[in-house]
């Protein structure tokens, strides 16, 4: 992104994530499957999330990018390890994958936050729980405890996360669409 933003008052919606690496994906697709009416992520759209950030107009962009350059943390390993729903009152909204362990990737979040704090951004206000969302489910959707049940413990071997990458979202009739606007490299 050298050359910054070329529409400063574009607005952009934007995150902050790890790419798990290619088996890891291939592996949660295979996994995929089983509840009527849910919305299965794709493989451009599996990825774990540091910080949501939203819209931001091309200057703040810029800034967010020049921060999140000066994160620096050793690279880690992690696993995916087991199964999880996000509900609303009750009504499931996401069925996800866990990560673990949790400790570097808190630690990552925490430099990401203020890398984001320190380009303008208010501080992240929600508990971060490490997850890697597989499907998105409505009103509609079927009942989640048998897929769930079927998956089983899920568990990979640990994938090295060497590096974070600022994605841009554009929502479409059809669901996101991510791209990735820089990487940076961890170590």
């Amino acid at each position: 992104m050298s050359g910054g933003w070329r529409y400063i008052a574009l607005m952009h919606r934007l995150f902050v994530a790890i790419r798990p690496p290619k088996p890891i994906r291939d592996y949660l697709l295979g996994i995929m499957g089983g509840i009527s009416g849910a919305r299965w992520q794709s493989d451009d759209q599996l990825h774990l999330t540091l910080r949501f950030i939203g819209d931001v107009d091309g200057r703040m962009a810029d800034d967010i990018h020049a921060a999140l350059g000066t994160v620096r943390q050793a690279p880690f390993d992690v696993a995916i390890d087991g199964l999880g729903a996000f509900d609303r009152r009750g009504d499931p909204k996401a069925v996800w994958a866990g990560v673990t362990p949790h400790d570097a990737l808190k630690e990552l979040h925490k430099k990401v936050d203020k890398a984001c704090q320190r380009a303008g951004l208010d501080p992240e206000r929600r508990a971060y729980h490490p997850h890697i969302t597989l499907a998105r489910l409505n009103r509609a959707s079927g009942p989640i405890g048998n897929a769930m049940e079927s998956a089983g413990g899920i568990r990979t071997a640990p994938f090295r996360v060497d590096s974070f990458s600022l994605y841009e979202s554009d929502l479409t009739p059809e669901g996101a669409v991510y791209s990735v606007v820089d990487r940076y490299t961890l170590g």
